[in-house]
């Protein structure tokens, strides 16, 4: 699998024009055209750029210094956080990102012109799926305290989700409680996975000693859904409940949820008698973990 790995990604370096520093036949390489690109016209903030694009600060501001030097792009301090800052694109360089995307449908095309259409077809949905599998293995899934901005993001969102899809809506203060401070250690974890610098999913589990470790607030964003992100978060969530020395693990849902229903049931969980009162659960679900289980949720 690592020589396949290595052997695409120095046909696609080579194919897209990545060891040419004239990328594009412009005067600067793939680098410097893939900030500018991104920057767009509306600005972006360097933070953001940084996270968007997984660059390193100091190489990050060598290619924004280059991109200066050559009136393409202007930095400027934000008011009134003068410690923030923001790239803006220069008339300049607004007429040489128009330029570059012409340039970068030319190279499409020179990429699909050769071929057969059925073997168009075939290398666009090659492409489709790796970059769906690419922007997967993108995410990483790391705890996070429970009052910590992203989570806060992720909370409100699965909220506003619920109130959407439940029949009579959603009242975060009339279900069971999941405070701060039972999802934070000792007493239980909040994990969120981020994509390009943003929250993309969540969830937590509450600890109760040796007893069954409970699951809470599991979300994933409707962007990166279909990615296998769901199934990635509740096996880190189970690994960490096992870890814990929790023997299994309890979840409820609400009948309206289907596509989670479904989820446990083909990740091991069984249906189980009501074990609270919450108002909103329609099926209560426990997955016996640790020892054999807990190896199969690390794969």
């Amino acid at each position: 699998m690592i020589d396949q790995v290595r052997a695409f990604n120095r046909t696609v370096t080579q194919r897209v024009g990545a060891l040419d520093d004239h990328y594009l036949s412009r005067d600067r390489p793939l680098g410097e055209a893939r900030v500018l690109w991104e920057i767009g016209p509306s600005g972006c903030d360097v933070r953001a750029l940084r996270s968007r694009l997984s660059l390193d600060s100091g190489y990050l501001s060598r290619l924004l210094r280059s991109l200066e030097r050559a009136d393409l792009v202007k930095v400027m301090a934000n008011a009134p956080d003068k410690r923030m800052r923001t790239a803006h694109l220069t008339a300049k360089g607004r007429k040489e990102r128009v330029l570059l995307d012409r340039r970068s449908d030319a190279l499409a095309h020179s990429m699909l012109e050769p071929l057969a259409e059925s073997q168009r077809k075939r290398l666009v949905e090659a492409m489709r799926e790796v970059e769906q599998l690419l922007t997967a293995s993108l995410i990483t899934i790391e705890p996070v305290d429970p009052s910590n901005r992203y989570a806060q993001y992720c909370l409100r969102e699965y909220f506003a989700e619920l109130d959407r899809r439940f029949d009579s809506g959603f009242d975060p203060d009339a279900t069971l409680p999941a405070d701060p401070e039972e999802m934070r250690p000792p007493g239980g974890t909040f994990l969120v996975g981020m994509l390009r610098g943003e929250p993309v999913c969540c969830g937590a589990l509450k600890f109760h000693g040796k007893a069954p470790a409970y699951l809470k607030r599991m979300w994933v964003s409707p962007s990166v859904r279909g990615l296998g992100l769901g199934r990635r978060l509740l096996a880190e969530l189970e690994r960490r409940a096992a870890q814990h020395g929790c023997r299994a693990v309890q979840l409820e849902t609400n009948r309206v949820l289907v596509e989670a229903i479904a989820m446990y049931r083909s990740s091991g969980y069984r249906e189980v008698a009501a074990f609270n009162d919450e108002p909103y659960g329609d099926h209560w679900f426990e997955k016996s973990i640790g020892g054999a289980g807990a190896k199969r949720s690390r794969l």
